[in-house]
């Protein structure tokens, strides 16, 4: 399989087959050169761009300074360091035969560039409780289909919350910006939507195939969308206005002096319309609305807890989301319900200016037992079956493309986990992740599996929660990613043996960033590289003034190669706010890629980068 994708890549995603079967051809984004310098390490500046899918064998470059030609012809990696570059020097990127435009950049004197933002005023509950705004999760994509990138930007509420903790959380709002600064809409996602890191995740992509990207977001009554229109009933207010639900689960219930269980409500949103909406890129306008599948399922707290498995919305409002080519051709969007008890999974299209359900999974119907309480508080895209037709995978479970479910491991619930050929010395993709319920699956905190079948490859023991475990190719003398987690203090090789010395504290985020083939750390605000020949870590970048997101989980606003080479940018938010700061590489390369965007399971998992408790998108075929 990962030789007929590197094919793909090659040729532009053509069709390409597996035996006698032909496989549907997958839609691409027409990208620019995204030409991008930087003060470079050691002087002069770094000048990268862009290969594309569908660039000729050896396709070269000429690159001209100030109107001066200093590399006739490049035909290795797209990055060239100018060491006479100055921090005001203007670059013109020419491509040698072929009708292709050139492209021009400035200089990124800073190192990075800055986004100003529109941070939204102050606004009051109904309880009175005043709250402002920060700028959150971000993602990508081209709303207008020029070649470059858009951001779309979720702006959170200071009192936004966990679904298990009761009280207003104020309204989630989505700000569409050009990389030049522009804002182009604000989206008001409104009061009936509750706001928090489990409620709201925006898929951006071209999901009709018209080059221009659209957003797929669940909405409500008083939606307002980026033109100033209301969806559904303006005036309806379904959040719950106070009083206590009596309630026998532990999580969000207080014990009251007589020794009842109670979880607070107000501010909760258990009843009510729930709509899907597909919003134009280029302009927020609301295209189209539907019923939201998976649906609630009941308006009662006694109907949820019987559904559910409580009746105060901790497990039936937790979303995830994601997008997926599950006809191997057109996108889809994925939307999911649940995941600690019941989980349940829709799948919808865009096509011809029609929002149609294309299928509902439900771990609660006949037969599905198995994949009752295997959600994670994430989930992942790829073709893990070689079909050329994505699957899903929801934790300790997958499901396939027609909306079946596939396979079980049974470990439960976790917090995090790894999609990817992590380990190319065997066929196929692989999937590590950390597990919750380790007194329920036998002492297992982190697993490596076949992603094709869901068998376990080797696990790690635990004696309680493993709430974090990262995998990336860190060391160079064992093939693949190497793997740890916050339960044993050892690092292993894709193939589960431990690598004597020690392991990285950090177990956040990984990107690519410095000139070799092997990924760095990012944390906070710092990305370092692992020194396996110390067993430390070396600090590359401190963005001073800028900060992440997410409390502990720490997680960038966005960090995905959306210019330049194939090297990863990282999106952080000012520490006031008022701006967001896009940081590029300043270390040259010898790496000839293709851009990560053109890697299916890495464009994918751009897409779903702002759903819950997300980790880095990993690349079908890696950079060597």
């Amino acid at each position: 399989m990962r030789q007929s994708y590197r094919a793909a890549l090659a040729i532009g995603l053509a069709a390409i087959t597996i035996g006698a079967a032909p496989r549907p051809v997958r839609q691409y984004e027409r990208l620019d050169r995204g030409l991008v310098a930087v003060p470079a390490t050691g002087g002069g500046n770094h000048v990268a761009w862009r290969l594309l899918a569908d660039d000729r064998r050896g396709a070269a470059f000429r690159l001209l300074r100030d109107g001066q030609v200093i590399a006739r012809r490049i035909a290795g990696a797209s990055s060239f360091h100018d060491r006479r570059g100055g921090r005001d020097a203007r670059y013109r990127l020419e491509p040698i035969g072929g009708r292709e435009p050139a492209s021009e950049a400035t200089t990124w004197a800073k190192g990075y560039r800055s986004i100003p933002l529109e941070r939204p005023a102050e606004r009051v509950t109904p309880a009175g409780e005043r709250y402002g705004y920060t700028a959150n999760d971000a993602s990508v994509g081209d709303v207008d289909g020029d070649g470059r990138y858009e951001i779309i930007l979720k702006w959170d509420p200071t009192i936004s919350k966990d679904n298990a903790f009761g009280g207003y959380s104020g309204e989630t709002l989505l700000d569409a910006y050009t990389l030049d600064g522009r804002r182009l809409w604000r989206i008001d996602l409104g009061h009936n939507i509750r706001s928090g890191a489990h409620y709201s995740q925006f898929m951006v992509h071209d999901f009709d195939g018209d080059g221009r990207a659209e957003i797929m977001v669940k909405t409500a009554d008083g939606t307002i969308d980026g033109t100033g229109r209301v969806l559904g009933d303006p005036k309806a207010d379904w959040r719950a206005k106070g009083g206590e639900l009596p309630q026998a689960d532990r999580t969000g219930a207080t014990t009251l002096p007589d020794g009842r269980k109670v979880a607070r409500v107000q501010g909760r949103i258990l009843s009510g319309p729930e709509y899907l909406t597909v919003f134009e890129g280029a302009t927020g306008r609301a295209l189209a609305s539907a019923p939201y599948a998976p649906p609630r399922g009941s308006d009662t707290p006694e109907g949820l807890a019987a559904l559910w498995g409580d009746g105060y919305g901790n497990r039936s409002d937790r979303f995830l989301a994601g997008v997926a080519y599950l006809d191997g051709r057109r996108p889809s969007g994925v939307f999911g319900r649940g995941y600690y008890g019941r989980s349940t999974v829709a799948a919808w299209d865009w096509r011809d200016g029609k929002l149609t359900r294309r299928w509902l999974f439900d771990s609660a119907a006949p037969g599905n037992a198995r994949f009752g309480g295997q959600g994670n508080h994430n989930l992942s895209v790829a073709d893990i079956d070689g079909d050329g037709r994505d699957e899903i995978v929801y934790g300790s479970m997958a499901i396939d493309d027609d909306g079946k479910g596939l396979w079980s491991a049974g470990l439960g619930h976790g917090d995090t986990m790894h999609l990817g050929d992590l380990d190319p010395t065997r066929p196929g993709l692989e999937k590590f992740g950390v597990h919750e319920e380790v007194p329920r699956n036998g002492g297992i905190g982190s697993a490596m599996l076949d992603a094709r079948t869901g068998k376990v490859l080797w696990t790690t023991p635990a004696t309680k929660d493993t709430g974090r475990g990262l995998s990336a190719d860190i060391d160079p003398r064992h093939p693949g990613e190497e793997n740890w987690n916050s339960s044993t203090p050892y690092l292993y090789t894709a193939q589960g043996k431990v690598i004597p010395g020690a392991k990285p504290k950090v177990a956040n985020f990984a990107i690519w960033w410095d000139g070799d083939s092997s990924r760095e750390l990012l944390d906070r605000n710092r990305i370092t590289k692992w020194d396996w020949r110390t067993g430390s870590e070396t600090p590359l970048l401190v963005a001073e003034g800028a900060t992440s997101n997410n409390g502990t989980k720490a997680t960038p606003a966005l960090s995905a190669d959306i210019l330049g080479d194939w090297r990863e940018e990282l999106i952080l938010r000012s520490e006031d706010n008022s701006e967001l700061r896009i940081y590029a590489t300043p270390f040259p390369t010898a790496i000839r890629r293709v851009t990560l965007m053109h890697d299916p399971v890495y464009r994918l998992g751009v897409a779903w980068q702002n759903t819950a408790y997300n980790q880095p998108p990993h690349a079908l075929v890696a950079p060597k």
